[in-house]
């Protein structure tokens, strides 16, 4: 489908689809091909995705990224197979290869974060992470796997702390997977790019400030650096700061299920799902007997 695809954007039948230079993914895999003379990223998307993502959300939020000029140039987008074709930035360094917690990266994270959150044109769809926990449930079970034993208690109590301490929320465009990796540095410009849309939709820009944080594991340094980054001086008020502590056990959670549904459906996800699960189980322990519990202790393994 990928090769066929290739062959019909760019008008030549002698195209072969070319996956001997992975470009990283999870949700979907990328590759770096050129074509023509000139190198693209092309986006095969993985086992399950027609069920898990909404790619027609994804096709709108894509272009509107792009407005804001914070997204990489995407030459096609296919909304119903979720094929992508974007042009590759040369030589460019995801966040991961040149340190999440590096300052010029803390910088450039809160700068790109901003500018999505302050877009003035909103996203179409809600980032609704208990209806995606559940649709990962049921996905899971169509798979005919089983969920931890623990899960149903687990689930429920996160709930409630949830409920207790986020009692209302702020919905901005966000982007919903701000992991390091989508993070882009072009080694001529200096300039930052924030790519792959794919989970963005409307949610509170608090969850993409727990997901960077989670998943780069900052010390806590660096997540004093990154809020002063983002939130200015004074930091994040204490209702924020509750926010981050329960979407990171949240984001924890829905990508352990996440994890599930991949590896019953013949993936190697396994160790992720374990890793993530074991520690939200460990976070929300200690959380309930002391919500004061530093984020920088939550985020290591």
């Amino acid at each position: 489908l990928v090769q066929r695809t290739l062959r019909k954007v760019f008008s030549d039948n002698s195209l072969i689809f070319d996956k001997s230079h992975f470009a990283g993914g999870l949700t979907n895999y990328n590759y770096i091909m050129e074509i023509h003379g000139k190198h693209y990223v092309i986006r095969e998307p993985g086992l399950m995705t027609e069920k898990m993502l909404n790619r027609p959300a994804e096709a709108i939020n894509n272009v509107i990224a792009s407005g804001l000029g914070i997204n990489s140039v995407c030459v096609f987008y296919d909304k119903d197979t979720g094929i992508k074709i974007s042009e590759y930035i040369q030589n460019a360094q995801t966040f991961t290869a040149v340190g999440p917690g590096a300052p010029e990266c803390l910088r450039a994270v809160a700068a790109l974060l901003k500018s999505t959150h302050a877009s003035p044109q909103p996203f179409p769809n809600v980032f609704d992470w208990e209806s995606e926990l559940l649709k990962y449930e049921r996905l899971t079970q169509e798979c005919h796997g089983q969920l931890f034993s623990d899960y149903p208690h687990l689930k429920e109590s996160l709930f409630a702390f949830i409920r207790k301490n986020v009692p209302s929320l702020d919905l901005l465009p966000c982007h919903n997977d701000t992991v390091p990796e989508n993070f882009l540095l072009d080694p001529k410009t200096h300039r930052p790019y924030l790519i792959d849309w794919e989970y963005s939709g409307m949610n509170d820009p608090a969850w993409d400030i727990a997901v960077y944080i989670g998943e780069s594991r900052l010390s806590a340094h660096a997540i004093e650096e990154f809020f002063s980054d983002y939130y200015g001086s004074e930091g994040p008020s204490t209702k924020e700061v509750a926010k981050i502590k329960c979407f990171i056990m949240a984001q924890d959670l829905l990508w352990a299920i996440w994890a599930l549904v991949r590896h019953y459906s013949g993936e190697d996800f396994l160790d992720y799902c374990y890793n993530r699960y074991n520690r939200f189980r460990r976070n929300l322990k200690v959380l309930e007997s002391d919500p004061f519990s530093s984020i920088s202790e939550m985020v290591r393994w």
